[in-house]
């Protein structure tokens, strides 16, 4: 017998744990809070500040800023997955496509933490980055059945839906509360010109490979280092 380790009802380690845990829910909805309001550029500093607790605590809880994401943005891929399952249960294949789009934009717009989530991609982030690839499965059948229907043009790609987030959150970055409704017509304006009968031919749409490099070259660029010198 180890006499020298606690038991998992020892009293007194019952209250470490209790405080880790209501470190770690701080920690999530501050980031929640920090994210929604100021993207993903925002600092894990500020993200510390808001929940209250040292650098140093927050690095325990979330040693990667993409860990924190993971945690902060888990529920908001659900929902996006959710919405593909949706468009998909729809018997009308254009109008199923086309409210994904919308539904998932105005996600984008309601937060900008997930405006750059849609744009960026963190391989450490297993969980995230599968749900991400079921909703993509879920797009490819959402375009393929637009187009079997005629009403997507033929030329779309999956790729083009990327751009789609990439254009939002550019929009809804620079508007802000100044011009918080722009992406819904800018979203409207591109529905309109994926519809079939295409005006005309487009250029080539970026090899799949590029624009993953593009997405993570971003995550990589909004993920931030420990602050020396800061202690709880």
């Amino acid at each position: 017998m180890n006499l020298g380790a606690q038991s998992s009802d020892d009293p007194a380690a019952q209250p470490l744990r209790s405080d880790a845990e209501r470190n770690r829910a701080r920690i999530v909805a501050a980031a929640r809070t920090v994210f929604r309001r100021d993207g993903l550029n925002a600092s894990m500093a500020s993200v510390a500040r808001e929940a209250g607790v040292g650098i140093a605590t927050l690095f325990r809880r979330f040693p990667t800023k993409e860990e924190l994401v993971a945690a902060v943005f888990a529920d908001r891929m659900d929902a996006y997955v959710d919405a593909v399952g949706v468009a998909l249960d729809d018997p009308d294949p254009w109008r199923g496509l086309a409210g994904f789009i919308e539904t998932a934009c105005a996600m984008q717009a309601a937060d900008y933490g997930f405006a750059d989530v849609l744009t960026m991609t963190f391989p450490t982030a297993k969980a995230l980055e599968q749900r991400r690839d079921q909703a993509y499965e879920g797009v490819v059948q959402l375009i393929g059945r637009a187009k079997a229907a005629g009403r997507l043009r033929e030329d779309f790609s999956p790729e083009d839906l990327v751009l789609v987030h990439m254009v939002t959150a550019g929009v809804v970055n620079a508007t802000g509360d100044s011009a918080p409704d722009a992406w819904k017509r800018v979203v409207a304006l591109m529905l309109q010109s994926f519809e079939a009968p295409a005006r005309g031919p487009l250029p080539d749409s970026p090899e799949p490979r590029a624009l993953y490099k593009a997405m993570l070259r971003a995550g990589q660029a909004c993920s931030t280092s420990p602050e020396p010198g800061r202690k709880d």
